[in-house]
């Protein structure tokens, strides 16, 4: 029913659209936000002022999507989850304070045509760029010695950039101001900044000089 209602309200002018989304799915979206052609099926949305989710994005069955200030969501891009109402089919009952859902900070940006998985928490640091095309976030897996569905968090830290066609698993952490080379799989938490991480699985190749890197100092999302 909330899909159906969603498309009916797709076709109407922004401003009348965004004041009936507040108004029947109580979503927090800034008057200078803006949603396009795309279905938002999340418990609780917060757009900040600027922020922006393109056309044809589907968010489905998150508890939680939050965009900060000057935030953006691009073309295509498919978000998903099994969120907290839907608990009582036994999925994920044994993580404790699990959160389906997926954080943006500041200037934070998602491009097109890439798959995010929200079951354990996918958490995108300020000025951070999942850039280029396909790549997937997943936050949960099948635990083969248990045999249960098991979930755990990914963050990607502030000023970071993440290079088309990557994988990144589970519990994964690229710490701040680093870069993610396009095709690596980040398999596990990261320990140090400022670096270069490539390959299957992703490991440290070199470090790198914020002073030397414009990207980590740049202070608007979109690179002219």
């Amino acid at each position: 029913m909330c899909v159906l209602l969603q498309l009916v309200l797709l076709p109407l002018p922004w401003q009348i659209r965004r004041f009936l989304l507040c108004r029947l799915f109580h979503y927090k979206i800034d008057k200078s936000a803006k949603i396009g052609m795309s279905i938002i099926m999340a418990r609780e949305l917060v757009m900040g002022p600027h922020s922006r989710i393109q056309h044809g994005v589907i968010c489905k069955a998150i508890d939680r999507l939050m965009l900060g200030e000057d935030s953006g969501i691009a073309n295509f891009t498919f978000i998903t989850g099994f969120g907290s109402e839907r608990e009582c089919f036994g999925h994920f009952a044994h993580v404790k304070d699990r959160r389906c859902e997926l954080i943006l900070g500041r200037s934070a940006g998602i491009t097109s045509r890439h798959f995010v998985d929200c079951n354990g928490g996918v958490y995108i640091d300020d000025f951070a760029t999942v850039a280029g095309i396909r790549s997937q976030i997943l936050t949960h897996s099948i635990d083969v010695y248990s045999n249960r569905q098991d979930a755990q968090p990914v963050h990607i830290g502030r000023y970071c950039f993440v290079g088309t066609g990557c994988i990144i698993l589970p519990g994964s952490i690229l710490p701040d101001y680093c870069v993610l080379a396009a095709g690596s799989v980040l398999t596990k938490a990261q320990r140090e900044t400022s670096s270069l991480y490539a390959g299957v699985p992703a490991i440290l190749k070199k470090n790198l000089d914020v002073k030397n890197v414009p990207y980590f100092w740049r202070n608007k999302r979109v690179v002219d």
